[in-house]
């Protein structure tokens, strides 16, 4: 028993591990530099995330940077709902993996762990664990971000709501694992916690709208 359990231990922090490790590749700094385009840390917020990489001009490394980030918060997630029964993984792991996955854009070790706001990899990481729940909490963004302009308010938004959704979506039609719900809140939590500035910004009607510099 207690070598089993060891085996499924290690098994839990390597899954985490690499999901970390696949979060803190930093893909708008990546991009930025493939396509010949200046350090997004460099100017506009400095945050290295899409919407500063769209104050470079360029919107196909915008539109990259974005499908990236959110696919390496999908990617690990999918992988263990996939293969980690094969494994014995147990799914509390499910948690780990998810928060693994966004604390590494948000502290990414491969750029000194100065990360991004994490929006499209929490989008990524919750369309991993419930589609329904990705969809849903996409569609508050997209619909706050048509009527205000404001992608921080739209990201505040969903970062709001996306944990209500996974609770009340989940006790309707399936059952609630208060670890993933945990993981959620927490997600939430430091997003907003990232968007201090922007708070201020709005408070102020000082932020930048989509579109705009």
């Amino acid at each position: 028993m207690l070598m089993e359990f060891l085996i499924t231990l290690g098994y839990t922090l390597a899954a985490a591990l690499a999901a970390y490790l696949i979060g803190s590749l930093s893909f708008a700094v990546l991009v930025s530099r493939v396509m010949g385009l200046a350090d997004p840390r460099s100017y506009g917020s400095q945050n290295p995330g899409a919407t500063n990489v769209l104050r470079s001009g360029n919107k196909a490394a915008a539109a990259l940077t974005l499908l990236l980030d959110a696919v390496k918060g999908w990617l690990p997630v999918w992988a263990l709902g996939r293969y980690g029964s094969a494994w014995g993984l147990a799914e509390g792991t499910l948690a780990m993996v998810a928060l693994a996955a966004f604390v590494g854009h948000v502290w990414p070790v491969f750029f000194r762990f100065k990360g991004g706001k994490g929006v499209a990899t929490a989008a990524g990481v919750l369309f991993g664990i419930d589609p329904w729940l990705g969809l849903a909490t996409l569609a508050t963004w997209l619909i706050v971000a048509f009527f205000t302009r404001y992608s921080s308010l739209a990201a505040l938004a969903s970062a709001l709501f996306a944990p209500a959704y996974y609770f009340l979506g989940h006790r309707v039609v399936w059952y609630v694992d208060n670890r993933v719900l945990l993981a959620a809140v927490v997600m939430s939590a430091v997003l907003i916690w990232r968007h201090q500035s922007n708070i201020a910004k709005l408070m102020r009607g000082e932020e930048s709208r989509i579109g705009k510099n």
